[in-house]
């Protein structure tokens, strides 16, 4: 019994990036391809424009937890990868870690560039990188790497907190 039981979680965690397990947990909006050619970013800000350049390269990655490439991504992966290639700035790997770096800001203080931190179960975060006019960069699980809103109903409920690492 111990050794099918071994086997079991072995297969669960083998095919825990597989392309065909889908696990819907958020209800996200994914851009279209048209959508993410129109959108154009509102401000001139230096910060946003490297980040949206990235976040073009990642659009649509799948996610996959514990990924770090562009076959399938988590989403401390991503804010991690983000922040390295757009700005040359170095962050923690895990959501846990990026919830402590920098300093912590109000909500009315969001700047891009800013990580937003949400806990979306009893143990579990989330992590996303600010943009500009409430929408940020991230991952879900149904649509991979895409845009959100924070006034989105589901990511008002969950919001946790703001970090500001950038000078």
């Amino acid at each position: 019994m111990r050794v099918l039981y071994l086997l079991t979680l072995l297969l669960l965690i083998f095919s825990g990036c597989s392309t065909k397990h889908e696990v819907t947990l958020h209800p996200y909006k994914k851009p279209s391809r048209n959508e993410l050619s129109t959108y154009q970013l509102k401000s001139n800000n230096p910060i946003a424009i490297a980040l949206y350049d990235e976040y073009k390269k990642w659009h649509g990655t799948p996610y996959c937890y514990g990924g770090t490439t562009i076959d399938g991504v988590d989403c401390s992966a991503l804010v991690q990868t983000i922040f390295r290639d757009a700005l040359g700035l170095r962050v923690p790997r895990a959501t846990e870690e990026q919830a402590k770096i920098g300093y912590k800001i109000s909500k009315k203080e969001i700047e891009a560039g800013d990580i937003i931190l949400f806990k979306t179960g009893w143990s579990s975060r989330h992590s996303g990188i600010y943009l500009e006019n409430g929408n940020f960069i991230n991952t879900s699980t149904k649509h991979g790497v895409t845009l959100s809103n924070l006034n989105n109903p589901y990511w008002k409920e969950k919001y946790w907190q703001t970090r500001r690492v950038l000078p």
